[in-house]
């Protein structure tokens, strides 16, 4: 019998970088939700180990033995032995590149799935310690609920309480790899972290929580702005929107998001900014998971 799970798309609503350490890795702090905005991914137990691409968004997605589903479950073979395998399906429907952590959630999908057939635990901790050898963001994404990230992504928080948050999602349809935009910043490998204010869970009113998010930023969108200049145009063209209460990059980018206190105001905003703006993906969703 078919298995299928989402991949939902990860926003960080806040993120900040910390410094770099000797291993060459930067250290994070990020308030991390996820939006009904997803992937979906499904699986056909007893196949040979494949995967299959399809949507929107699959000429994007790269080669395919390249891809994290295909990764994680090989990953996740080596470690349990006589684990079953399968064929997957894809059905990209979140750009790639754009700062959602679309192939980290695709690989989390793949592990919860491969968990399910194999009647392993979520807390299984093999699941854990293959999400973080797949990718930094993974590990967040195996139980996709509101967090604080910390580290380089191994260190999470237990799941926090905000309000369901209605949001605009916009990417300007370029790439941005992770990498190039890390590479701009000037932190020395192995020097003093930057000290973060005393952590405080996120307040659960609306009202507060936007208060609370306008205090911080992401430390990635002023270096993301000097490679897409477009990153600049979409912050712009959201915070005219109606009822927009916050605009903010996420992650690496080039994905953008803003918060309204109403579906309605958000929905509106999409169909307004999609009229103007052909070229761009735009979706609006719920932050409620």
């Amino acid at each position: 019998m078919a298995l299928s799970d989402h991949a939902p798309a990860k926003v960080n609503l806040t993120l900040a970088v910390l410094g770099r350490r000797l291993d060459g890795y930067h250290a994070l702090d990020s308030l991390v939700v996820f939006a009904q905005a997803r992937d979906r991914v499904t699986f056909e137990p007893g196949k040979a180990l494949a995967l299959k691409l399809s949507g929107p968004h699959a000429a994007q997605a790269g080669a395919i033995d390249d891809n994290l589903v295909l990764k994680a479950a090989r990953a996740l073979a080596s470690d349990v032995p006589g684990l079953n395998l399968g064929a997957f399906i894809l059905d990209k429907r979140l750009p790639v590149a754009a700062g959602l952590g679309g192939g980290s959630s695709d690989a989390a999908a793949a592990l919860r799935i491969l968990a399910r057939a194999n009647r392993l635990s979520l807390n299984d901790p093999r699941l854990f310690k293959v999400a973080g050898r797949i990718g930094a963001d993974v590990p967040v994404c195996i139980d996709p609920r509101p967090r604080r990230m910390r580290g380089i992504g191994e260190i999470l928080s237990p799941p926090l309480a905000i309000p369901k948050l209605a949001a605009v999602l916009v990417n300007p349809g370029v790439a941005m790899p992770t990498k190039d935009v890390f590479a701009l910043l000037d932190f020395k490998p192995g020097a003093p972290l930057k000290a973060v204010p005393r952590a405080r869970n996120p307040p659960d009113d609306f009202d507060r929580l936007i208060e609370f998010l306008s205090a911080q930023g992401n430390d990635l969108e002023r270096p993301a702005i000097k490679l897409q200049p477009a990153i600049a145009r979409v912050l712009a063209a959201l915070r005219k929107e109606p009822g927009c209460r916050l605009a903010r990059m996420s992650g690496s980018g080039a994905t953008c998001f803003a918060l309204f206190a109403e579906d309605a105001a958000a929905q509106a905003a999409a169909v307004a900014m999609k009229r103007a703006r052909s070229g761009w993906w735009v979706a609006a969703t719920r932050l409620d998971c």
